[in-house]
């Protein structure tokens, strides 16, 4: 009898013990873990990440609109919900391999006026991967020239409108009531200002003709374009 029951209470320990082991495993589940954070700052018309090279895994982005429009932010086929200025949204994204990845905002005519970029994916994380990327262009031998930019609906007032070869100093200024920006194609796009607002930079530039526009959509077409004679 006492050896029936022995038998009995140790069925029923092992029968304990299996559906336990079955809980467990059914239970459990399994997570991706993040390998990168990236926090994705959105102004007009640009994007800025804090980092520009993520290791193969998952990453999270915290996409923040600091603009004054709305945007959103697209990245290896997921895009966040449509931000409204001061607004965030956070974006899960699992990058399998290696490579380099296209982002933009979707929203019409904001990936061509300058919110687009790529995302490098390494196996291993890249040195260098933080802050935003350096713009200033390199500077060539040669004298230097100032060249006063006033931007105004739709049109430029350059001065001068020609200069020797060398190194250039544009300084800008919106005198619109409206944003620009002033872009000399392939070599410099300069900060989208404010009405009454201005900034500095110098290039160096070769002999040519060198064109300029601005990246607010519309903008070019409507006027806001044109050429600057250099040698």
């Amino acid at each position: 009898m006492r050896r029936a029951v022995s038998i009995a209470v140790l069925a029923s320990l092992a029968l304990a013990g299996l559906a336990t082991g079955v809980m467990a495993a059914s239970g459990g589940t399994t997570t991706s873990r993040v390998v990168a954070r990236v926090t994705v700052t959105a102004s007009e018309f640009k994007f800025t990440l804090s980092r520009r090279s993520v290791p193969v895994g998952t990453v999270v982005f915290t996409v923040v609109n600091r603009g004054k429009l709305s945007h959103d932010f697209k990245i290896a086929g997921k895009t966040t919900r449509v931000l409204r200025p001061g607004a965030s949204a956070t974006l899960r994204v699992t990058f399998v391999k290696k490579g380099r990845y296209g982002y933009l905002c979707t929203l019409p005519g904001h990936a061509s006026a300058g919110m687009k970029g790529i995302l490098a994916v390494a196996t291993t994380p890249s040195p260098n991967t933080s802050g935003p990327p350096v713009t200033e262009a390199t500077t060539a031998a040669g004298p230097t020239t100032t060249v006063t930019v006033d931007m105004y609906e739709y049109r430029y007032e350059l001065s001068p409108t020609s200069v020797p070869s060398g190194t250039v100093v544009f300084v800008v200024t919106n005198r619109g009531g409206l944003v620009h920006n002033f872009d000399l194609v392939g070599v410099k796009a300069g900060a989208f200002l404010s009405p009454g607002a201005t900034e500095t930079w110098s290039v160096g530039l070769a002999a040519g003709a060198h064109s300029f526009k601005c990246d607010v959509p519309f903008h070019a077409e409507r006027g806001m374009a044109g050429m600057l004679s250099v040698g």
